[in-house]
């Protein structure tokens, strides 16, 4: 290992995707319009984008595992940035697809490998308070994102989104080259699949490893379910439009940050397993107040968003502690159980992401209503997890 990189410099890996996911959410209406598609079509720029980071994750954990993580970071920005040129130039539905499929594969490489660096340099502890850092970088990206996206769709049209891309994905790859050092101590030593089918099931054999990502992943799955469903929700029910969506998804962005941030300071305090049962108290208490007052009133924004913010702030409370407690859940090759995990959180994402356009013909409640259980599935596979890691201690005595 060379040397430390720059927590600010992994702070901005692990907004690249982020930023490109969610800024052009609030423009997905106008673009269908544009290019003359339905809102299924469109709606598979969103979900492709998140399937295509489950598989680029996957595949970033083993590459960064074999070949080191400096160069599969940097091969991944640039495919990244060539994937916004693409969806930049787009001219129909097919083109914009493909501009995210290639967009996502590259910027699957940041969110697998900023993980695993933070955790080849600090370790299971030491990583646990430094995650909060990232997932706040993801927050704070979640939060710019929507408001910017909304306003270029308004003043210079959905295509421009895709330069803010370019632009950011074009200076962290400079950044890196320069930066970024190899952290990897130790690298495997084949990429054959039987030997990458090995390492996951070696993975996958850990019982709190299954349950600490089950739980992060159906939490994730909520705010999918939110983001997915909400810009239809503001133009149609609403009468809003994008720049509207984009400013009071403020309040969502900066609440997850609020709770990243907490995470980073309650740490010294407060055990992994005691932070993870906090911030998966207030995602139910949140989202049961989204469902009760959708079912008893008038849709309005207050209604709709503040409730939500409750809900990812404490998404933003348990998430670094619950990523944190799965990689170091598994013996050697954290790489592979980071991107693993990655993969099975967007899978299911995407999954649910599609679901999108069926729920909202059912209602808006049932959007609400799958929110609500996706919040309580992360209570009880917490709980799994926490018990199989107490179980060897108790044999023990």
């Amino acid at each position: 290992m060379n040397s430390k990189p720059p927590i600010t410099l992994l702070v901005f890996i692990a907004m690249a995707s982020p930023l490109a996911l969610n800024a052009f959410v609030p423009a997905m209406p106008e673009a269908a319009e544009a290019l003359g598609t339905d809102v299924a079509s469109i709606q598979l720029t969103f979900t492709l984008y998140l399937l295509t980071l489950a598989i680029g994750q996957l595949i970033s954990g083993q590459l960064g595992d074999y070949f080191g993580r400096r160069p599969v970071l940097l091969t991944g920005f640039a495919l990244h940035v060539g994937g916004s040129f693409l969806a930049a130039a787009a001219v129909n539905v097919e083109m914009l697809i493909a501009g995210r499929v290639l967009q996502a594969l590259g910027g699957s490489t940041a969110m697998a490998l900023a993980r695993t660096i933070l955790l080849d340099v600090h370790g299971r502890e030491g990583a646990a308070g430094r995650m909060g850092y990232l997932v706040m970088a993801i927050a704070l990206a979640q939060a710019l994102a929507p408001a910017i996206g909304g306003l270029l769709n308004i003043w210079t049209g959905w295509n421009s989104i895709f330069y803010l891309s370019v632009v950011m994905g074009s200076l962290v790859w400079l950044v890196a080259l320069k930066y970024l050092p190899e952290t990897s101590s130790e690298l495997t030593s084949s990429l054959r699949p039987g030997q990458m089918l090995k390492r996951y099931r070696e993975v996958l054999r850990s019982a709190d490893y299954r349950g600490y990502v089950l739980a992060t992943t159906a939490l994730a799955s909520a705010f999918y379910l939110f983001v997915g469903s909400t810009p239809y929700i503001v133009v149609e029910q609403l009468q809003g439009n994008s720049a509207d969506f984009g400013l009071w998804f403020l309040t969502i962005s900066f609440s997850f940050m609020a709770g990243s941030f907490l995470s980073t300071r309650l740490a010294p305090f407060f055990r992994v397993d005691q932070m993870l049962l906090l911030g998966n108290g207030l995602a139910v208490v949140g989202s049961g107040l989204l469902v009760s007052l959708a079912w008893v009133g008038e849709l309005s924004y207050l209604g709709l968003f503040l409730p939500m913010a409750l809900v990812v702030l404490g998404r933003g409370l348990s998430q670094p502690n619950a990523q944190s407690a799965a990689i170091s859940a598994t013996q050697g090759a954290a790489a592979t159980a980071s991107g693993l995990m990655g993969f099975i959180q967007l899978l299911i994402g995407s999954a649910i992401a599609q679901t999108v356009p069926y729920l909202l013909q059912l209602g808006y409640l049932w959007v609400f209503a799958g929110l609500f259980v996706a919040c309580i599935l992360p209570v009880v596979a917490h709980l799994y997890a926490w018990q199989r890691r107490a179980e060897p201690t108790a044999k023990e005595e």
